[in-house]
């Protein structure tokens, strides 16, 4: 559950300077030196500058804090289909330029559209005759100025400067603020400069490169203008689909602003926030929109940012989102999130009430089945466990399984095991980690239970059940904030990748030999204690007692949930909001000691919270190069009331394969 994180030191253990190598694995995925291409930071490639003169030149810039790969990237105008170009550069580094040749030649009136390996539109320019001769940039900012036709001077390959005005043109302030894609296609715009822009000229497009672009007054006859602080709203003539993007074009069509959305759709609508676009829980054309801490206009636009999807729907009765604590920085050195930006609300709204907690937050740990990775298991503090599978894009409880959860209990069936961490061990069952007993939440209880998911009915009692509170008496001090600090996360290693890494075992001194451990099974259980960060490692023995193999520094200061990722070759050590939203990949090093590896933050759009669950689909589920990575929200806060993710325990993203 949320945690006060009563301890001290918290902030400044965060802020502790850490020095990661970068990732050298022989998987599917070898994280890569800051430097290295990232495929997934597309969002952040602008076209910058074009000229349709004589070598009919294009350039973009990365906006990102990571290199971009062009490989398989195409272009086409408005005469020819995407055509392969050759950059000055195999990948754009990150703030830095790449420049090419159109390979079919640009025309006084034309268009550039940029496309990934897979057909994605990246971004898009259009321009009337004349217009990008000698050539035409983005002023007042690399990326994301708005464009200046006709600049005397070019400056491909490095930042756009001659040519500029000294301030920005008046509409360069209008924002596309809000679209809907559901049915009425609907579009706002705002104005955030201090005088009215003209709009009587101006058109739109979607990213169906075989549409024309609209008049925006054909749409709204009267909308010939904005006024300061003001908003225009109109219908698409040309459809807006629910994968798709807006292109807005001024009188001299030149894109002004550009947003994209994924395959949900902007339903109700999409509005712009201070974290970029994200998804309304209802539709508020004409007025401010309602995300709570935004300003009409706000956010940076084009897309660069990464947009919260889907979600809405009313609170049900009872349903009390839990404000986030325990708030700290992230480690030194901590990388931004590797996969896409996009994130989606994953879940319905308030789907996790039970008859022991009717308020539906507390959703911890999560891990996918390995044996089924269409099944996620969740755990939910006060001793609930579900089954979720996909539907229609969200995550849902299982209902031939349980459609409510099945409720657990500690051996002997007593208690209510407040339930944080899971995984799926190497025999296919469920071992599930408990920090207190909540019905006397005041004294610990550190416990890791193993329960058969195949065992019928709706209450679950352990098979096994290993109890490690007395290694822990800094947690027994009658506070029940220091009882809900100890096992916060657990996940099952296998001792093939213990061994053929090299792993050290320190009650040995020597390599690792499963064999000297006759009843631990296949693979040893790693720990994640929330008090001080640590990972304590364990043999499960078949009859009931545990060897203890020490502990692992994850450099953090604490931890809310521990998988391996066989993806990777990683084990993954999750901390939420009190170590800045952040993932820590360790690795066996070369002296057989496990370490912290790479750290990576969140995506940008999501929110801080007690985000205590986190789990990577396996990598026999890519599509695209890109798999699925899921959060848990335990205290379904979101961006606060009033907010579409507010109420909800489940987002979803991409991370790489």
């Amino acid at each position: 559950m949320p945690n006060s994180h009563s301890r001290v030191g918290v902030a400044s253990l965060c802020a502790a300077s850490l020095t990661f190598s970068g990732l050298v694995v022989t998987g599917l995925l070898a994280a890569q030196p800051a430097a290295a291409a990232d495929p997934a930071g597309y969002q952040n490639v602008r076209i910058n500058e074009v000229s349709s003169a004589n070598s009919d030149t294009v350039e973009l810039y990365n906006s990102g804090s990571t290199a971009v790969s062009l490989s398989g990237w195409k272009m086409s105008d408005d005469g020819f289909s995407p055509q392969s170009f050759s950059p000055s550069a195999s990948s754009i580094p990150a703030g830095g330029f790449v420049t090419f040749d159109s390979p079919k030649g640009l025309g006084d009136s034309d268009k550039v559209v940029i496309y990934t390996a897979d057909g994605t539109v990246v971004d898009r320019v259009d321009w009337a005759t004349g217009r990008a001769k000698p050539a035409m940039a983005r002023c007042g900012g690399d990326g994301t100025g708005s464009w200046v036709t006709g600049t005397g001077t070019t400056t491909f390959g490095s930042a756009n400067a001659a040519g500029c005005p000294a301030s920005p043109p008046a509409a360069s302030r209008v924002r596309i603020n809000e679209v809907s894609s559901d049915g009425s296609d609907t579009v706002e715009l705002y104005n955030g400069g201090t005088s009215a822009v003209s709009i009587g000229s101006w058109k739109y497009v979607d990213s169906d490169t075989a549409h024309s672009a609209a008049s925006i007054s054909s749409s709204a006859p009267s909308a010939t203008s904005i006024p300061a602080g003001g908003y225009v709203t109109f219908g698409s003539t040309i459809g807006l689909g629910g994968s798709d993007s807006l292109f807005l074009l001024d009188g001299s069509g030149n894109t002004v602003d550009s947003v994209s959305w994924a395959a949900s759709g902007a339903s109700p609508s999409d509005e712009r926030c201070a974290t970029g676009f994200q998804t309304s829980a209802s539709a508020t054309f004409g007025t401010v929109n309602s995300c709570a801490g935004s300003t009409p206009g706000g956010g940076t636009g084009g897309g660069t940012t990464g947009q919260l999807l889907g979600g809405g729907g009313a609170l049900t009765s009872g349903c009390t989102p839990e404000a986030p604590s325990g708030t700290g920085s992230a480690p030194s050195g901590t990388r931004s999130w590797p996969g896409g930006l996009d994130v989606t609300i994953a879940d319905n709204v308030c789907a996790f009430t039970t008859s022991t907690g009717p308020e539906g937050r507390d959703v911890s740990g999560l891990a996918f089945d390995p044996a089924n990775p269409s099944v996620l298991w969740a755990a939910k503090n006060k001793n609930w466990l579900y089954k979720l599978v996909k539907s229609n894009g969200k995550w849902v409880p299982d209902a031939t399984w349980s459609a409510t959860g099945k409720q657990i209990r500690f051996a002997g069936g007593t208690g209510q095991p407040d339930s944080e961490g899971l995984t799926v061990g190497g025999n296919g069952h469920l071992y599930v980690t408990s920090e207190r007993d909540n019905a006397n939440n005041t004294v610990p209880k550190d416990t890791v239970m193993e329960f058969d998911p195949a065992a019928t009915g709706s209450t679950l009692t352990p098979l096994h059940q290993w109890d490690m509170t007395a290694q822990f008496p800094q947690l027994n001090t009658g506070s029940k904030d220091d009882a809900n600090l100890g096992f916060e996360g657990v996940g099952y290693v296998p001792d093939s990748w213990l061994t053929a890494n090299g792993w050290t075992d320190p009650l040995t001194g020597a390599a690792y030999d499963p064999a000297n451990y006759p009843l631990h099974g296949a693979g040893l259980f790693f720990a994640g204690l929330e008090y001080d960060g640590t990972l304590h490692v364990y043999g499960l023995n078949s009859d009931g007692s545990f060897t203890t193999f020490g502990t692992v520094s994850t450099g953090k200061p604490g931890v809310m949930d521990v998988t391996f990722d066989a993806g990777t070759q990683r084990i993954v050590a999750t901390c939420d909001n009190t170590c800045g939203e952040t993932h820590t990949f360790l690795k066996v090093n070369a002296s057989g000691a496990i370490v912290p590896d790479v750290t990576y933050t969140n995506p940008a759009v999501m929110p801080v919270d007690n985000l205590e669950g986190f789990a990577l689909a396996p990598a026999s589920t890519c599509t695209g190069g890109f798999r699925e990575a899921v959060w848990s929200d335990d205290g379904i806060y979101g961006f606060g009331s009033g907010s579409s993710s507010y109420g909800h325990a489940l987002y979803s993203g991409t991370f790489p394969c």
